[in-house]
């Protein structure tokens, strides 16, 4: 399944367990010689929501939070395992998430993700900066010297705003910031362009995985960290990414995140 082009490997693992996830995310996740994706996502029984999401990113490590992939798993649950209702909740490891699918003929075309709170204090992101905010502060990485809001939605961003995204050499800034000794965990990155009011130009290059099509807790951390500096206004916010748009609303109590999922193929692999 994918949410804008950022595909992942969704295993239903309600009935059996999946073995060396970890080792079995860098095998499945070769675009060349495997099945590819930008990792694998299991969707497990829970004792606390209708599902649980584990995610492992395609270098095998394993992500906290992954927006797309939960308005995949809502299209799942909703279509597959016929918990056909109005809202859905979903067990991370960045807490329990609620899930509002939109439903056109019997089947889920987009979804709405409660994403939590954007949080900026350095200890929750985690960033080794000082002060109450990492919000316009300054980085070097790779020779270069930027500006960053780093933000916390449920997994660690690191936000820069720049003219064309599509000009920043991300292969190059991508890898060093992601590793940078500021970030004990590493971190996500987004260049960023404010298009105009309320619309954003998004690349993002994620952590354990190098560039995706689209990444959606980095569409809500582009929208916050841009409400942080002042660059927009409230309201609904719409992130154009690689793989297509989606529409992100920021408040001081949560951000609302919403978009399509896609089922784009099933079959079977012989672990």
């Amino acid at each position: 399944m994918h949410g804008i082009g950022n595909d992942y490997v969704y295993f239903d693992c309600f009935e059996k367990a999946l073995p060396s996830p970890s080792a079995l995310a860098v095998r499945l996740s070769d675009r060349r010689r495997s099945i590819g994706g930008d990792g694998i996502v299991l969707i497990l029984p829970s004792a606390v929501a209708d599902a649980k999401m584990r995610m492992f990113n395609a270098d095998g490590s394993e992500g906290k939070m992954c927006g797309n992939a939960a308005r995949c798993i809502a299209k799942y649950l909703y279509e597959v395992r016929g918990i056909a209702r109005d809202t859905l909740t979903l067990e991370t490891r960045a807490g329990i998430k609620t899930l509002y699918p939109r439903v056109r003929d019997g089947s889920v075309v987009s979804v709405t993700v409660d994403m939590g709170r954007a949080e900026f204090s350095p200890e929750k992101i985690p960033v080794l900066m000082d002060g109450p905010r990492a919000v316009a502060r300054r980085l070097t990485a790779a020779g270069e010297n930027f500006q960053v809001t780093c933000v916390s939605m449920g997994n660690p961003h690191c936000v820069i705003f720049c003219e064309d995204p599509y000009a920043v050499p991300l292969e190059k800034f991508g890898p060093a910031i992601e590793r940078h000794a500021a970030f004990p965990e590493g971190v996500n990155v987004e260049f960023v362009q404010v298009k105009a009011e309320n619309e954003l130009v998004m690349r993002v290059w994620e952590r354990g995985s190098g560039e995706t099509f689209a990444c959606g807790t980095g569409a809500c951390a582009a929208v916050a960290a841009a409400l942080a500096e002042g660059k927009i206004g409230g309201g609904e916010t719409v992130v154009h990414l690689r793989g297509g748009d989606l529409s992100v609303s920021c408040t001081a109590e949560t951000v609302l995140m919403t978009g399509p999922a896609e089922i784009a193929f099933t079959g079977e692999v012989e672990l």
